[in-house]
């Protein structure tokens, strides 16, 4: 059985780590490099950082962050926000991401999955979908960190995303993020389902529980930010909860 993962994610604007409700909201929490320094040395798996902020000088940060992250820290780094094009994927790995998430560009354009994962190899590319849940009980992928509805239910683009040649999916139930309410099991559900590459759930852990729940359902990894920034719970706290549950943790 394979073994399940804990990601502390870091959610980066101006290069500063911030956290929000829904998407919204965001308060600072610290320096990033700091952040996945901590987490790292408690034990995390991975570390997902998502750049939230646009523009050229942000970008231009962020490389220069991750690169600094990349010496120091000695677990995978999955980087992603505001990568548009297959130039954007070279970069970061080039600056010591082990893997590049793309959500929005991969939506407007599902044939830049391809173009990245034929250049850089599956094992690279993370789809992130970032999801929400309709009056009908069906979900639809949102783009733009959410304030773009594009229409697409949430399955079907985790179906198409994977044919294209993602390797693994990060998906965030925004009606869950930041709201410490559980993840919702049900979206992962039907994911599990429909594809056969790694999911990483993220949004609405409020503790070791709410991780092992999910975890529980099947995803092989689960993603949480707010609970490790406030340190409600370390990551060898969180796995400690899910071996308790005969879960099988690295």
């Amino acid at each position: 059985m394979l073994r399940r993962r804990i990601i502390p994610c870091l959610d980066v604007s101006g290069g500063r780590v911030v956290k929000g409700v829904e998407f919204v909201n965001l308060r600072d929490c610290g320096e990033p490099v700091d952040a996945a320094l901590r987490y790292a040395e408690q034990g995390a798996d991975e570390i997902c950082w998502l750049n939230i902020t646009a523009g050229d000088e942000a970008w231009h940060k962020l490389l220069a962050q991750v690169a600094d992250a990349g010496t120091r820290i000695d677990v995978p780094l999955t980087v992603g926000g505001g990568v548009s094009d297959e130039p954007h994927v070279r970069d970061l790995l080039g600056a010591g991401a082990d893997k590049v998430s793309i959500n929005s560009a991969a939506l407007d354009r599902p044939e830049l999955v391809a173009e990245c994962a034929e250049r850089h190899g599956s094992q690279c590319i993370v789809v992130a979908i970032d999801a929400r849940k309709g009056p009908d009980g069906t979900w639809e992928a949102v783009a733009s960190g959410g304030r773009r509805p594009t229409g697409r239910d949430a399955v079907a683009w985790a179906i198409e995303a994977v044919e294209r040649g993602a390797g693994e999916l990060l998906v965030t139930s925004m009606d869950q993020d930041g709201t410490q309410a559980g993840y919702a099991i049900d979206l992962y559900t039907r994911l599990l389902d429909a594809v056969d590459v790694p999911i990483i759930a993220s949004g609405g852990a409020s503790g070791p529980g709410d991780i092992a729940d999910v975890l529980e359902a099947g995803v092989s990894a689960a993603l949480a930010a707010s609970i490790f920034h406030d340190a409600i719970s370390t990551v060898e706290e969180v796995k400690d909860a899910c071996r308790a549950r005969n879960l099988p943790m690295r």
